[in-house]
């Protein structure tokens, strides 16, 4: 939705613990909140217990340990958060999603309305998802206590992009995955601290070498730590003049160049595709 020419997000999360939730009250996607880019509302999931006692979960079926989120006090909550609205994405955390990269976060940006369910415990009782859930997303190989955690990371990675948050939006477009490539380094005053200097590129004052010293410096960093990225990063054949002349092996960049010149053009983002 566009409230006054700016891009309103509304992200609704259903959560057993809202609090953790208290993290976004601070930094960018507070501003982003205080700008209305962002309108986020947070549904306790313990609004909709099984009984007296506020369950909302209950034992798996096979006698595995560990407890499962009753679909319940879901749907319920879920229902509560949609407020009679259709086709609106619901997301879930899960480590069977798709890894998340930056260039689903600039595409999710541009979505108006979305649900995210955290899971917790043992999980979602499959039902639930298999009925409700139409988007699963990962933020890495590894296990968390729940998915407030993965929600967190995806808001603040969409906050951010949002119109009229950052002072200069520009500046995310110079972050890192924007393109397969490491940001560079970044140096502040003083220009010698504890024996250790400023590249002179950055001093020099002369735009066109501070681009090529940036750019470099990515470009080697990418090799050297993130080779799965540097596999996809096309290089231009300014890219390739600037590896050359800073050292590294003319067969190897020049072969890369070639390879990636015959390349098509990437399509542009898209939102993930439903599970």
């Amino acid at each position: 939705m566009r409230c006054d020419e700016v891009l309103l997000v509304r992200v609704d999360v259903v959560t057993l613990f809202p609090e953790v939730f208290a993290a976004l009250d601070h930094s960018i996607p507070a501003k982003a909140r205080k700008a209305g880019a962002l309108d986020l509302r947070i549904h306790p999931l313990r609004e909709f217990p099984l009984n007296r006692y506020g369950a909302v979960d209950d034992y798996p079926y096979g006698g595995e340990p560990g407890m499962v989120l009753h679909p319940q006090p879901l749907e319920q909550c879920l229902e509560k958060a949609l407020e009679g609205r259709e086709g609106v994405p619901v997301l879930h955390a899960h480590p069977r999603g798709k890894t998340l990269t930056q260039e689903d976060v600039r595409a999710w940006s541009q979505v108006p309305e979305v649900v995210l369910v955290c899971g917790h415990y043992k999980g979602l009782d499959e039902r639930f998802r298999l009925k409700h859930v139409t988007h699963e997303f990962s933020i890495g190989d590894y296990i968390l206590s729940g998915g407030e955690t993965a929600s967190l990371v995806w808001i603040d990675a969409v906050a951010r992009l949002l119109p009229g948050v950052l002072g200069d939006e520009g500046s995310a477009l110079t972050d890192s995955f924007e393109t397969p490539l490491l940001g560079w380094p970044v140096y502040t005053r003083p220009e010698t601290w504890s024996g250790m200097r400023v590249p002179g590129a950055l001093l020099s004052g002369h735009h066109d070498k501070i681009r090529q010293w940036k750019r470099l410096q990515q470009m080697l960093l990418t090799r050297e730590l993130r080779p799965d990225l540097w596999e996809s990063h096309v290089l231009t054949l300014e890219d390739a003049k600037l590896l050359v002349s800073a050292g590294l092996p003319p067969e190897e960049v020049w072969a890369k160049h070639m390879r990636d010149e015959a390349r098509s053009p990437s399509a542009p983002a898209s939102v993930p595709e439903s599970p």
